[in-house]
């Protein structure tokens, strides 16, 4: 049975995008390192006076945040600094030019699952540590919402200006509301997307702590990049933990009328959206929340689990939540029944970023109808009956839609669905 959108289900144009990530800050390399499977991460020592720690896998951006200019003039945190750079360049390929748009009917949706991380460890370590006195402007580079404030500056958008701090899945949810907020005639346009910035000392050995991290042993540092690189196998019988990265991604989404009105260029759209949440427990995932998630996103879409050629996996390569979303999806789709991959043995975990760069992936598979390996992964866990792409990039050539997951520690789960625009869509 093919389901039919409900009347405020319409598609939204994604019309731009931008990113800054480890795995390159522009969609030609952001490619290379995709669909060869090349992995950014590397080992980390942990730089904790009086701690002896082993090092940590991470994967870090080569971004320089001082270039960014704040619209504000105040400081930049680093994940501040990287949203504004990933929406400018959104903004750009979207020809969002002043002008372009009615500054009311512009909003702004954002999520960061720590947001300000950097620049509260600093502070810390001015107060404590060095016994020096903060500065002034601390609290305005911290706040939650310090990239959408800088964004609407930026912007001049008079629209709804909102952050979203849902874990894991902060940015998929500032994406879905943004849709949400189009489709309703609230907005025409949206900046929306996610940042995340947090490789510092404590926040490292706090994600150690909790045994999430792929271990490492401590020639890694030297060894070059083989153990680190490797390090994070989502899906893999010989799974361990995930590594930590950091990154920013944005679009800019407008409804169907507007950006025929501005004449531009549509690759994608936003057709479906979910969100909710397990209620179950506040660390370990859900596999019957993780499907109702996906199952919405369809009905919201409009399209039966056939017609959706390819999923971007949440997979984290931990035990407890790889083993979770292979049963969801498998509860969802059938056994072996639709292509997956993580990406983020590439690119790390990026925590509230993860969504939007992981949604921006699962677009650059639509456009160029290839599937991305799941990198480093040499035998699949044999109780998962999932496709897992592995080895090298799978070519699609029928690849029409696509579905991107997002599972947060306290249960929340958002699951985001995109076409080729080329497609049609039973709406338009």
């Amino acid at each position: 049975m093919v389901l039919r959108p409900s009347p405020g289900s319409a598609p939204v144009a994604v019309t731009g995008a931008g990113i800054v990530s480890p795995i390159g800050n522009d969609l030609a390399s952001v490619d290379v390192a995709l669909f060869g499977g090349l992995s950014s991460v590397r080992a980390r020592e942990l730089d904790l006076p009086g701690i002896t720690l082993p090092p940590v896998p991470v994967a870090a951006a080569d971004f320089d945040a001082e270039a960014q200019v704040a619209p504000s003039r105040v400081p930049l945190d680093r994940g501040t600094a990287m949203a504004l750079s990933a929406s400018r360049a959104a903004a750009r390929a979207a020809r969002l030019d002043p002008g372009s748009f009615d500054a009311d009917r512009l909003g702004i949706f954002w999520g960061s699952g720590m947001a300000g991380a950097a620049t509260f460890e600093a502070t810390c370590r001015t107060v404590y540590a060095d016994r020096r006195r903060m500065r002034p402007t601390s609290v305005l580079t911290t706040m939650p919402n310090a990239p959408v404030a800088e964004l609407a500056l930026l912007f001049g958008a008079r629209g709804a200006a909102l952050a979203y701090a849902c874990a894991c899945a902060s940015s998929a949810v500032a994406i879905g509301e943004a849709m949400r907020a189009i489709r309703a005639g609230w907005i025409d346009v949206a900046v929306a997307g996610g940042s995340e910035a947090l490789l510092t000392p404590g926040v490292l050995a706090s994600w150690q702590a909790m045994r999430v991290l792929a271990p490492l042993t401590s020639a890694a540092v030297q060894g070059g990049a083989g153990e680190a690189a490797s390090a994070c196998r989502p899906f893999a019988a010989d799974r361990a933990g995930f590594a930590l990265g950091e990154a920013a991604a944005a679009f800019v989404l407008e409804s169907p009328a507007h950006d025929r009105a501005r004449g531009v260029r549509v690759a994608s759209m936003l057709v479906g959206y979910a969100t909710n949440c397990d209620g179950v427990h506040i660390t370990q995932p859900d596999a019957g929340g993780q499907a109702r998630a996906m199952t919405a996103a369809l009905a919201d879409a409009g399209l039966a689990s056939h017609e959706i050629g390819y999923i971007n996996a949440h997979g984290t390569a931990t035990m407890a939540g790889d083993a979770a979303e292979a049963e969801s999806i498998t509860a969802v789709f059938g056994a072996n029944a639709v292509a997956v991959s993580s990406t983020k043995a590439i690119h790390g975990h990026l925590l509230g970023a993860g969504g939007a760069v992981e949604l921006l992936l699962t677009l650059r598979a639509l456009d160029c109808r290839r599937l991305p390996p799941t990198a480093n992964v040499v035998a699949a866990d044999p109780t998962f009956a999932i496709d897992l792409v592995t080895g090298s990039a799978r070519e699609q050539a029928a690849l029409h839609a696509a579905m991107s997951n997002s599972f947060a520690f306290g249960g929340t789960n958002a699951v985001l669905v995109a076409m080729r625009a080329d497609q049609g869509h039973p709406a338009l």
